[in-house]
C-alpha cells in the first residue's frame, strides 16, 4: 500500500481509513488470540483463567522496552521518510533491530532469576501459584523473540507498509489457535498439556511471526550489511531515538505496573477476589473488541504526525490529530451502543460461569462509559508519540494512574464499597481526568518542537 503525501493532503479521511483498516484487522486477529486463550483457560478452570489475565499483564511488563523502542522507531523512521531522507530511515531500521536484539536478551538474563519474586509482589493467590510459575518461565524465554516481533511491526508501520504487520498477525493467530486447542485441550490427536499447552502455543506462534518479519525485512534489503550504518552514525543517531524511547518506556512501565497493582488490589479484595479477577480478565477481553479501531487510529496518528512533521508541516499534523480523534469517538460510540445490546451473550462466550459473567458485565458497564475519555487518551498519545513528544505522555499517565486511579481504587474498593465495583468506578473517574489533561496538552502546548529538525539531506545521508 503506497500512500503519498499528496494522498494525505487531498483525501485526509481516505488516508486515515487506508492506513487504519489493515491495522484494525490486525487488532481483530490480536483479539482472537486473547479470546481463544481465555476461552480455553475457562475450560481448564477459573484459576487458569485468572492466571491467564495476570500473566498477560506481567508479560507486557517485560515488553515495555520493546514498545518504547518501537515508538522511537516510528517517530525517527516516519519523520525521516517525511523529510525525504530515505537513507537515514534505512539506517534507523538497522539501529532499531540491533537494539531490540540486545535489549530482549538483557531482559531475559536479568528477569529470569527474579521470576518467582515477581509473583510474590503480585500477591498471586496460592491456588494459582503453580500455574503462574510455569507461565512466567516459558514467557521469559519468549521475550527476545517478542522484542523482534514488536519492533519489526513498528518499522513496517513507520514506512506505511501496514499490510505486513497484518500478515504477520494472521500467522500468529492461526498457530496460536491451533496450539491452544490442540495442546491445551488435546484436540486433533495432539498431546493434552493443559495450561502448559497454552504457554507453548504462545511461544510457537510469536516465534513464527517474528521469523516472518525478519525474512521480509531481509528480502526488502534492510538487513544486508551494506545497509547497516557505521558505528559513528549510530552513535550520533542514537540520542534522538533514546530521547523518544526512554519516556515512552517509562510511561509503559508506569501504565502496566499500574495495571499489575490494580490486579493486586483486586486480588486482595476481602471477598470474592478470584471471581473479581476472572471477571476483570474476561471483561478486558470483551472491552478490547471496542478498542480495536482505537489502537489502529492510535498507530495511524503516530504515522501521519511523524510524516507531516518530517516534512515541516506542523499545522497539518495537528489538524490530522483532531480528525482522527473525532472520527474514532463517533465510530466507537456507535459500536459501544450496539455491543451493549448483546453484552451478556457475547461475554458468556468466554465467561460461562454465572458469577464470573456478572462481574465481567459489571466491569464493562463502567469502562464502556469511559470510552470517549479512553479514546481521547489513546489518540492524543499516539499523535504525541509520532512527534517524539513522549515526555508529555509520561507525566500525564504517571500523574493520573499513580496519583488518582490506584489510590482511588483502593479506597473505593476496599474501604468504601468493599467490592470490585469501587475499583471499576475509580477506573472511570481517572480516565476522565487523564483525557482532559492530554487533550489540553495537544491543543495548547508546543509538542511539535520534539520532532527532528529537517537537516541538510547530504549530511543525513
Amino acid at each position: 500500500m503506497n500512500i503519498t503525501t499528496a494522498d494525505m493532503t487531498n483525501a485526509p479521511y481516505r488516508t486515515i481509513w487506508n492506513l487504519s483498516w489493515p491495522q484494525i484487522l490486525m487488532m481483530i486477529f490480536h483479539l482472537m488470540i486473547g479470546l481463544v486463550d481465555v476461552w480455553v483457560a475457562s475450560k481448564l478452570g477459573r484459576e487458569i483463567q485468572a492466571s491467564m489475565g495476570m500473566i498477560s499483564q506481567s508479560l507486557v511488563f517485560f515488553l515495555v522496552i520493546a514498545m518504547a523502542t518501537a515508538n522511537g522507531a516510528v517517530a525517527a523512521i516516519s519523520q525521516s521518510i517525511g523529510a525525504g531522507l530515505l537513507n537515514r530511515a534505512r539506517r534507523y531500521v538497522g539501529l532499531c533491530i540491533i537494539l531490540g536484539a540486545l535489549l530482549g536478551l538483557t531482559i531475559l538474563i536479568i528477569g529470569f532469576p527474579f521470576r518467582n519474586g515477581i509473583l510474590t509482589i503480585l500477591q498471586v493467590p496460592q491456588e494459582m501459584r503453580y500455574v503462574m510459575e510455569y507461565f512466567i518461565e516459558v514467557f521469559l524465554y519468549l521475550v527476545p523473540t517478542y522484542y523482534m516481533l514488536i519492533i519489526t511491526n513498528a518499522i513496517f508501520r513507520a514506512q506505511k507498509r501496514v499490510m505486513l504487520p497484518l500478515y504477520s498477525m494472521i500467522i500468529v493467530t492461526m498457530l496460536n489457535t491451533i496450539g491452544d486447542l490442540g495442546l491445551g485441550l488435546g484436540m486433533w490427536g495432539l498431546p493434552n498439556l493443559g495450561y502448559k499447552g497454552l504457554a507453548w502455543a504462545t511461544f510457537g506462534s510469536i516465534t513464527a511471526g517474528a521469523v516472518f518479519n525478519m525474512l521480509t525485512l531481509f528480502r526488502m534489503g534492510h538487513l544486508r550489511r551494506k545497509t547497516m550504518a557505521p558505528f559513528r552514525w549510530m552513535k550520533s543517531a542514537f540520542p534522538y531515538l533514546f530521547k523518544v524511547a526512554w519516556p515512552s518506556g517509562l510511561m509503559q512501565l508506569v501504565w502496566h505496573s499500574g495495571y499489575m497493582v490494580l490486579y493486586s488490589i483486586t486480588a486482595s479484595l476481602p471477598e470474592n477476589n478470584i471471581i473479581a479477577l476472572a471477571g476483570m480478565t474476561a471483561g478486558i477481553r470483551i472491552e478490547s473488541i471496542l478498542f480495536l479501531p482505537a489502537f489502529a487510529f492510535n498507530m495511524t496518528a503516530s504515522i501521519i504526525i511523524g510524516h507531516y512533521l518530517g516534512d515541516g508541516k506542523a499545522d497539518e499534523a495537528k489538524k490530522f490529530g483532531y480528525r482522527i480523534l473525532f472520527l474514532a469517538i463517533g465510530f466507537l460510540s456507535i459500536s459501544a451502543l450496539l455491543l451493549w445490546q448483546v453484552i451478556y451473550p457475547v461475554t458468556a462466550i468466554i465467561a460461562p460461569e454465572q458469577v464470573v459473567l456478572d462481574e465481567a458485565v459489571n466491569y464493562l458497564f463502567y469502562n464502556m462509559l469511559a470510552i470517549p475519555f479512553t479514546l481521547t487518551s489513546m489518540i492524543m498519545a499516539g499523535a504525541l508519540n509520532g512527534a517524539g513528544a513522549t515526555i508529555y505522555n509520561l507525566f500525564i499517565f504517571a500523574i493520573t494512574v499513580w496519583g488518582c486511579r490506584l489510590p482511588l481504587a483502593y479506597v473505593l474498593g476496599h474501604e468504601v464499597m468493599h467490592s470490585a465495583t469501587g475499583i471499576w468506578m475509580a477506573m472511570l473517574i481517572s480516565q476522565g481526568i487523564q483525557a482532559s489533561i492530554i487533550f489540553y496538552t495537544f491543543s495548547c502546548k508546543n509538542w511539535q518542537k520534539f520532532s527532528m529538525i529537517k537537516k541538510n539531506k547530504k549530511k543525513d545521508q
